[in-house]
């Protein structure tokens, strides 16, 4: 076991080779942290980070439980504990709902659902005997409006989202937070092809809609206005806080989306209210 100060953080952050991940792991150890780093094959971990101490480079496909269970021990053994857990390993679906196969489907929900819950399984019980710890997965806007185009990824992240909601209230308690953090669109590789599946099925009828998308996707691969190392720098803020919020949302798109929907969904359940009232027992039954 590596001997680490006790206010170093133990950053355990999957999906680390690329994009959002490589950003948090350069961000956190350029700030004195430990990293214990992921990804399908940590070769390139291994040889960007060569002869760093504080990094632990560690090969885990999520979807396997098992070597889910084998990082932990391995985080465990090197640096003795894990204070911030990210839930990053991940990859997009672009495509019309009825367009995606069902291989196209449960391939992405065995990493981005079933995944993000193996490694969290394996990581809890050492952050409830310790009674500290920060689980952040790592959403998107998509976890908040889903859209044409995008439906059955942001269904993944709808699931994230509804997973961090019960695990904030179960862990709380225990002194463990934990935060879905909601990134907008950011220069990353989430567009090409290394990140982004895109389902071959293409029905006409929905050229307008998912088909659309498509083609925006490529306009804005590259271009998108989030930046990936601020948003890292972001995420070093909100671990440092003492009360970190349930959801943190990144990006002004994201702000714009979130702003929008709380209205036009505020503006819906109004015009309802009296139906929706209406399915209760009377009074007194």
């Amino acid at each position: 076991m590596s001997a680490i100060a006790p206010d170093t953080r133990v950053w355990f952050v999957t999906g680390a080779a690329r994009g959002i991940g490589l950003r948090i792991v350069e961000a956190a150890l350029a700030a004195g942290d430990a990293v214990v780093a992921t990804s399908r094959d940590a070769a390139s971990l291994r040889e960007r980070f060569a002869g760093n101490d504080a990094l632990l480079p560690v090969s885990l496909d999520v979807t396997d439980e098992r070597q889910a269970a084998a990082a932990v021990a391995a985080a465990l053994d090197r640096f003795g504990r894990i204070d911030v857990l990210v839930n990053n390993a991940g990859f997009g679906l672009l495509g019309a709902v009825e367009e995606a196969s069902a291989d196209e489907v449960r391939r992405l929900y065995e990493t981005n659902v079933f995944g993000l819950l193996n490694v969290t399984r394996a990581a809890l019980p050492a952050m409830r005997e310790r009674r500290r710890g920060h689980v952040l997965n790592i959403s998107s806007v998509g976890g908040y409006q889903s859209g044409a185009g995008f439906g059955v990824y942001c269904s993944t992240k709808f699931a994230v989202e509804g997973l961090s909601e019960a695990l904030h209230a179960e862990l709380a308690p225990l002194g463990v937070h934990v935060t879905v953090v909601e990134p907008g669109f950011f220069r990353t590789e989430f567009l090409d092809q290394s990140s982004l599946t895109v389902s071959p099925r293409i029905l006409a009828d929905y050229a307008t809609t998912a088909g659309q998308v498509r083609e925006r996707a490529v306009q804005i691969n590259q271009k998108q206005p989030g930046d990936p190392k601020r948003l890292a720098q972001a995420l070093l803020a909100l671990v440092a806080s003492a009360t970190p919020p349930v959801r943190l949302p990144l990006g002004t798109d994201t702000l714009q989306v979130i702003g929008e929907k709380n209205a036009r969904v505020a503006a819906e359940t109004a015009a309802w209210r009296e139906l929706s009232a209406s399915t209760d027992f009377p009074a007194g039954e």
